[in-house]
């Protein structure tokens, strides 16, 4: 049975039987006075039953721990007194330990250290000593000195030695039972001196057996080790005692004294060459305890020796009276030893721990005297010791200090302490993922297939992988690609397991080591399915895009983005674009890797760039063919600038390298893509105090701009041949140079000199160009210079001379101060509003009023064909503006009209005069004087800015009418807006029947449709008695009208759209 703490069973049975038979063979003594010269004689029967007791063990370990019970129940006898006759009730009650105390005679100490010896068992003595209380664990230890220095053999300073190695290599924490229980046992009972060591008085002890790194308890349990070997050095006559003494001593004031330095521990790979050392040195020594042992508790017992008990220090009194006795031990038994060990083969365990501990105290003694503040007498010591340690070590042959390990035995070791998981397991599996020499060996592959879970770390993960990379560019036989494929199996499941941010440590070591490709570079076996693998999870995510999905993309595309990262972020590029509506939730999968913002170097360390940024122009960029898939490749380059909830993974000043800069050429078949890309980063904040935009040029970019928009003065006479950005893009370039004016400050130069440099250059390079970019500049410019406009503006305007100056441009002769002041109105609205405002015309003078407008009118149509939409619409308030303050003057003629309209139309004045104005216009745009003027592909672009202005203008008639249903006596009559919506019917038919180009008609019928649902909507609202008549009149007159148009599309669209208003309207009235 198992061994219980107290119990009475078979084995303690047999036990009492050994003690029994012990007792009678010490007759006449008692077993409480034997004396140690008489154990050889009464000693085996105690032997013979623990040996019998083992032999019924099922496990060593069962042994060990009937072995361990038996020394505490022979020390409880030996500190417990037994219990006076009339508590022997009570204590067969009460007391745990009552019933075998009474079966083992009494004893004394002789007979317990005796029995540690016979067991070899002075790990288990050490266990059980520092159990005890403090104080009592002192005294047993004195007692075990006083007993060890009488009649000393060399048995007993094999144990003392022992004994005082097993103190340092302690650790608490580990006691089992037997061991809590007779430390609970001690203190609950207390003890009395046994009757045959009366030496001293009899005491009694109770409390906490308190710890060893109690100050008090470690230095004085020290300072019994150091006096026991004082009292019998000189009875140590072997040289490997002589070796073994030294050693314990030697490392007893190394480690558990100020000597020792404060730092880090001892690197691993040394940590694991003395490991291995010391297991070489058992394996080959026959006369070592552990010869026999198998390597597991050959390597635990050896880890032990590595991390000694970090008790309290000696005092600096206690280390002199120690280093004061080494120094005479090295005197005496230095020479003796030197040539001992000289003329040995090898060493044993105990002449290499004596020169590892001694190479080791020397380099403390040198740092020791170095750094603190010692006296004269304490300085001599220091130095006498240092030299004697010197001149002993210098003396031993380097054949003993450095001996080559087998590279097998230090793997199986490093391998033995992670299976075991021993001290520094973690930090072996650093060496055992890196060292070369030792992998893909079959015990490393099992090794690591088996422990794999400790490989869970990132930085282990990097190392098997740069193992694995070496091995494969070193091997590629059938066998090594199979250990290959199951190695990178175990590593991958190690990755998997890893949460997201270490996953990115792991991807972002893979980017560093091997760049893009990652390991599919150098390792085969990676792409073998790759392909297949990518597709089909790619396919599962894109099917399953949602919040809940999010989770489970990442993980399936971080396994991929580990083999071959490169492959996976195109993959991922390339789905965003083409899947409808899956380019954000592929966005926040790549932004869930931000160790994808690595920047390559390809051979050029001073110019890096972004991998992603890389795989989207190798994958995407010049690839998209459609609408659609511009505006998500856009959506998805602004989520990975600015993701909802995850660090950037690509910066604005990378995107725009890469995707603007290049393409700032008006012939570039991007830039239209180029320019909307520009608009979003300019839109995304900075991270820094520092803008991004520093780093791209801003000032050659702003110029590259400007060029851009210098073509669009000549853009209805560019190359047919030659691509141009559309008028559309000019209102996007427009933005763009206002945003670029508002981030590009002083700032973002250097030095303020450099600023006041860089404006100069940018003013002299854009002289050359049209004269109102300059203006754009303004609030780049500021101070620095005036505004340069036409010398004839200032014949329309009152300009002020400190902010404005006169150009003489050949374009702009005597008569054209018109034609600039409308241009200035095109650049900004605040410029418009200062045009507005320093605009001169008399209007008291009637000439000058019809000369201005006929002269508006001519720069109208010549502004025209060149503005943006966004111009345009701001001429569009213009004319409001001028038209409201009847500056500008419009007549307007009832051509259109079949009788006397009794209306009140004064409301709609602005409108009906803003529709003629618009059929002058195009009267004189497509009159004789300027049939060559305009190339028949600007029509469309003339006909569209038209109809944008009859759109806008019939919304402001609805604005001004009101619901049609809710007519009030303010508001005007439904029939009013009917014959305003008849009226810019006729003017846009008109205007369409002059139209050079019929493949302008589209945008026309549009309009023309939302006109006459407009007159349906007001017309079918008037409810007065002649409405039917009027109605009637009015549906002949359009038709009349709509039968006079040459184009066949715009007609039939029309008359249908006609018909239908008459059915609707007979329906009505019948």
């Amino acid at each position: 049975m198992e061994p219980g703490p107290w119990g009475v069973c078979e084995e303690t049975a047999i036990l009492q039987g050994g003690f029994l038979l012990a007792a009678r063979l010490s007759q006449p003594r008692p077993l409480r006075e034997l004396r140690k010269a008489d154990w050889p004689r009464v000693g085996p029967p105690i032997t013979d039953a623990l040996r019998e007791i083992g032999a019924r063990c099922p496990s060593p370990l069962q042994h060990t721990l009937w072995k361990k019970e038996a020394v505490a129940i022979v020390w409880a006898k030996v500190l417990l007194p037994g219990p006076p006759p009339t508590s022997l009730d009570q204590g067969w009650r009460e007391d745990d330990f009552f019933s075998l105390g009474r079966m083992i005679p009494e004893v004394n100490r002789t007979v317990l250290f005796e029995l540690v010896k016979a067991l070899g068992a002075p790990r288990l003595f050490v266990q059980l000593l520092l159990a005890l209380p403090q104080d009592v664990r002192r005294s047993e230890l004195e007692h075990l000195v006083e007993y060890v220095a009488s009649e000393t053999s060399p048995s007993d300073i094999r144990f003392f030695l022992d004994v005082w190695w097993e103190v340092m290599k302690h650790k608490e924490g580990q006691e089992d039972a037997t061991i809590s229980m007779f430390s609970t046992l001690i203190c609950q009972h207390g003890c009395e001196t046994s009757l045959d060591d009366g030496l001293q008085p009899p005491k009694r002890f109770k409390g906490d057996s308190g710890s060893l790194n109690d100050p008090p308890a470690a230095t004085s349990l020290l300072m019994v080790l150091i006096e026991g070997l004082k009292e019998t050095y000189q009875s140590i006559a072997l040289p490997r005692m002589k070796c073994y003494a030294l050693a314990n001593l030697v490392e007893l004031l190394s480690v558990l004294t100020e000597l020792e330095p404060e730092g880090s521990p001892l690197p691993v790979a040394e940590y694991l060459d003395k490991i291995s050392s010391v297991v070489s040195l058992w394996t080959s020594d026959t006369e070592s305890q552990f010869h026999h042992r198998g390597l597991d508790e050959k390597v635990k017992e050896a880890e032990r020796s590595m991390s000694l008990l970090s008790m309290a220090k000696l005092s600096r009194e206690e280390l002199f009276v120690g280093l004061g006795f080494l120094c005479s031990l090295l005197h005496g038994w230095g020479e003796e030893l030197q040539g001992t060990l000289n003329s040995s083969e090898e060493l044993c365990y105990e002449s290499y721990r004596l020169l590892d501990t001694l190479t080791t105290f020397r380099k403390n003694l040198v740092c020791f005297s170095e750094t603190r503040d010692l006296s004269e007498d304490e300085r001599c010591v220091v130095l006498e010791l240092t030299q004697i340690t010197k001149d002993f070590l210098k003396e031993i042959s380097a054949r003993l200090k450095s001996k080559d390990l087998d590279t097998s035995l230090v793997s199986s070791v490093a391998m033995t302490i992670i299976e075991q998981k021993l001290e520094r397991h973690m930090d072996m599996c650093s060496v055992f993922a890196s060292e070369k020499t030792w992998a893909f060996s079959r015990d490393w592959v099992d090794s690591l297939v088996k422990n794999k879970a400790l490989f869970q770390k990132p930085e282990l993960v990097l190392k098997l992988l740069e193992t694995l990379v070496n091995f494969a560019m070193s091997c590629q036989d059938k066998e090594a690609r199979e250990l290959q494929m199951q190695v990178t199996k175990a590593i991958v499941e190690c990755y998997t397991e890893l949460s997201l941010t270490d996953k990115n440590k792991v991807i972002s070591g893979v980017l560093a080591s091997w760049g893009g490709p990652g390991l599919s570079l150098n390792l085969q076996v990676v792409m073998e399915g790759f392909q297949e693998d990518l597709n089909v999870t790619f396919n599962q995510i894109t099917k399953s895009v949602s919040d809940q999905g999010l989770t489970r993309a990442v993980a399936s595309v971080a396994r991929l983005m580990l083999l071959y990262p490169e492959a996976t972020v195109k993959q991922v590029c390339n789905l965003a674009v083409v899947n409808l509506g899956t380019h954000q939730f592929l966005a926040q999968i790549l932004c869930s890797f931000p160790a994808l913002s690595f920047l390559e170097t390809h051979n050029d360390p001073g110019r890096p760039r972004s991998l992603v940024v890389r795989c989207l122009e190798e994958a995407v960029w010049g690839k998209l063919s459609t609408a659609r898939e511009e505006e998500q490749f856009l959506e998805f380059l602004a989520f990975l600038m600015q993701p909802s909830s995850a660090a950037p993974l690509v910066s604005p000043a990378e995107v725009t390298k890469a995707f603007v800069l290049p393409y700032l050429k008006s012939n570039s078949a991007q830039i239209e893509l180029s320019l909307q890309i520009l608009s979003k980063v300019l839109g995304v904040q900075s991270c820094s105090e520092e803008h991004w935009i520093k780093s791209c040029h801003p000032f050659p970019l702003l110029l590259s701009l400007c060029k851009l928009l210098d073509g669009y003065t000549k853009y209805w006479h560019q190359p047919r041949d030659q691509f141009f950005p559309s008028l559309e893009t000019k209102d996007l370039l427009l933005n763009i140079l206002c945003q670029l004016c508002e981030v590009v400050r002083p700032e973002t130069a250097p030095s303020p000199a450099l600023w006041v440099q860089s404006l100069a250059w940018l003013h002299r390079k854009v002289a050359s160009l049209d004269w109102t970019i300059g203006l754009r500049l303004k609030k780049l410019f500021g101070d620095h210079f005036k505004n340069e406009v036409p010398a004839t503006l200032f014949e329309v305007c009152t300009l002020p001379e400190d902010e404005w100056t006169s150009q003489h441009l050949p374009a702009y002769g005597p008569g054209s101060g018109l034609l600039a002041w409308m241009e200035c109105c095109c650049v900004s609205t605040a410029l418009r509003e200062t045009m507005l405002t320093l605009l001169t015309v008399n209007v008291d003078n009637p000439e000058e009023v019809n000369l201005f407008s006929k002269g508006f009118l001519v720069a109208l149509i010549q502004v025209l064909p060149w503005c943006s939409h966004s111009e345009w619409k701001r001429l569009m308030h213009v004319v409001e503006n001028l038209l409201q303050r009847q500056v500008l003057h419009v007549p307007y003629t009832l051509e259109y009209v079949q009788y006397m309209p009794l209306l009140n139309l004064r409301p709609f004045a602005c409108y009906l005069q803003f529709s003629v104005l618009f059929l002058r216009g195009f009267q004189l745009l497509c009159g004789s004087s300027c049939s060559t003027w305009l190339p028949a592909e600007a029509w469309l672009h003339v006909v569209q800015l038209y109809c944008s202005s009859m759109t806008d203008l019939l919304g402001s008639v609805k604005s001004t009418a009101g619901p049609p249903s809710h007519p009030t006596e303010d508001r005007p009559s439904t029939q009013e807006v009917s014959f305003i919506c008849i009226q810019m019917f006729c003017h846009l038919l008109h205007v369409a029947a002059m139209l050079p180009d019929k493949e302008c008609s589209e945008p026309l019928v549009v309009v023309a449709l939302e006109i006459l649902s407009q007159y349906e909507t007001f017309s079918n609202a008037d409810m007065s008695p002649s409405n039917t008549l009027r109605r009637a009149n009015e549906r002949h007159f359009l038709e009349s009208i709509t039968d006079n148009v040459s184009d066949k599309a715009l007609r039939g669209t029309l008359l249908q759209k006609l018909s239908k208003l008459g059915a609707r309207s007979a329906g009505e009235t019948a």
